[in-house]
């Protein structure tokens, strides 16, 4: 019997975050919306109910039969879930005299249990407006903070549990040996891995596609090299690889991804499409119509050059879990879009060609651990992720060839040196990007009037959060100079040092 850890989504950003949690505690985990629950599987060992941006006070607040759930398996309430079940109970869920957003600690009653191996006034991430205000009748408090006094509670004779804060996120401290905890009263035995995944992966492809031939979009990166691969062993040479130069690819990308590509048995063909692309940004300066337009383009050449091919049905693509959940609710739940990813919220309602995306719902890590499960090389797998829509968004504002060409030679002497100074692989995501405005600067005895290159930098492990990278100060100025005296055009180098969030890791 396969174990699934079956997790209710009633909207949260942070949906995911526990699904990845559980996942990489080996143990398979599932995501339903709130409005599509209907009953527990045979298979269900236990049950998560996430967050919400939502308040159980609201007129339309989403909710549950708890009753399907409650003594039936094990049951773990976050947040706004464990504010449901409180408020189920008759307890009185009220706004907060005391908001807590961001960082807390937590005083628990017993190292027992959920709380198992957790350490006293340990660090736990709060996010929430309204408070449990007193203990629901038929509980026993289990933590609290200095600011709340319900953090947790257990109901008494049941594996029935309320967490007010964020186990599922790093900046909980003790949050994954929590959700561990919870695991471990579930009685998982824990046997998911990334062969695991990609075994069941491939077996539900077969069934899925058939004997269908699909057109998968290559662009270099680990996203859409792993799910080629899992296609491939899916489907064989029904598998037709396109690697498409739209035009906004890092200085000499095309050639040497091909090169890269080279002897790993896909069919792989190219296209060179940057005409139509740089046509269609022509005076385009919103950062969503762009992204917009290049998603219809991108299907544009794709539909175009499926022709060339017999058969073709399906558009195969790398799309993982932080592309979704900032485009579209990904469950289906009331959660907040963020920005259209060109592949996501950015493709066109009427397609000719159906989509596939093995890895919709895997964070970057959990992706490059597949790839080397599937045994891909180095270069591919431990490359810096590179946003799908290019250098659009990374010129502010219009976009045309000069400015391309300044931001490709800047952007190419970042990386270099990153990876000549070693620190390319300390490094989550680096780029250059082309401000909008032109600065004032002073070249030997005149004044010149030229643009502005940002230089970003960021650690992450998922792709949701981020911080800036502290970069020695000697190489930052070593790369400020290399830029300014090697690319016409640029007068005025500049360092990000914003995280995410509240900022995201691209501009645009």
């Amino acid at each position: 019997m396969k174990e699934v850890l079956l997790i209710i989504d009633f909207g949260s950003q942070y949906t995911q975050l526990i699904a990845r949690r559980v996942r990489e505690l080996n143990v398979k985990s599932e995501i339903i919306p709130f409005d599509k629950f209907e009953n527990i599987s045979k298979n269900t060992m236990g049950v998560i109910l996430s967050g919400s941006p939502q308040s159980v006070n609201d007129k339309n607040a989403p909710s549950v039969d708890l009753s399907i759930i409650r003594k039936k398996v094990p049951l773990l309430s976050l947040c706004y879930g464990a504010q449901l079940i409180a408020h189920n109970l008759g307890a009185k869920v009220i706004p907060s005299k005391s908001r807590e957003y961001g960082r807390s600690k937590i005083i628990t009653v017993s190292q027992k249990g959920l709380f198992k191996d957790v350490k006293n006034n340990s660090q736990v991430w709060m996010s929430h407006g309204d408070t449990i205000n007193d203990l629901p009748s038929g509980c026993k408090l289990l933590a609290s903070t200095n600011d709340i006094k319900v953090a947790a509670y257990k109901i008494i004779n049941e594996d029935t549990f309320g967490i007010q804060f964020h186990p599922e996120v790093y900046h909980t401290k003790y949050g994954k040996q929590i959700i561990s905890n919870f695991l471990d009263i579930c009685n998982f035995s824990r046997s998911w891995t990334s062969e695991s995944f990609i075994e069941s992966t491939i077996k539900k492809l077969k069934q899925k596609l058939g004997n269908d031939k699909v057109l998968m979009g290559l662009s270099g990166g680990v996203d859409s090299t792993v799910a080629a691969y899992l296609l491939h062993r899916a489907i064989g040479d029904n598998l037709v690889c396109l690697f498409v130069d739209n035009g906004l690819l890092r200085k000499n990308e095309f050639d040497s991804v091909l090169a890269n590509y080279k002897d790993l048995g896909l069919n792989i063909y190219s296209e060179n499409a940057s005409d139509i692309f740089i046509k269609n940004l022509e005076g385009i300066t919103d950062p969503e119509a762009k992204r917009k337009i290049i998603g219809a383009t991108f299907v544009e050449v794709f539909d175009r050059c499926s022709l060339k091919f017999k058969n073709i049905k399906w558009l195969g693509q790398g799309t993982i879990y932080p592309d979704v959940i900032e485009s579209v609710s990904a469950t289906g739940g009331p959660s907040d879009t963020i920005k259209s990813h060109h592949n996501v919220g950015g493709l066109p309602k009427k397609m000719k060609l159906k989509v596939i995306e093995p890895l919709r719902n895997l964070f970057k890590d959990e992706v490059r651990r597949v790839g080397f499960a599937l045994n891909i090389k180095n270069e591919i797998i431990n490359r810096h992720p590179f946003p799908g829509p290019g250098l659009a968004i990374r010129i502010m504002g219009e976009i045309d060839v000069e400015k391309l060409k300044i931001l490709k030679d800047a952007d190419f002497i970042f990386i270099s040196y990153l990876k000549k100074c070693g620190l390319y692989e300390s490094v989550w995501q680096a780029g250059a990007i082309l401000l909008g405005d032109s600065t004032v600067g002073v070249m030997g005895d005149g004044r010149t009037y030229e643009k502005v290159v940002a230089l970003r930098a960021v650690e992450s492990t998922d792709g949701m959060t981020a911080d800036w990278c502290h970069l020695p100060y000697d190489f930052l100025s070593d790369v400020s100079n290399q830029i300014i005296n090697k690319v016409n055009g640029v007068n005025r180098v500049v360092y990000d040092i914003s995280s995410k969030p509240p900022a995201t890791i691209e501009w645009e």
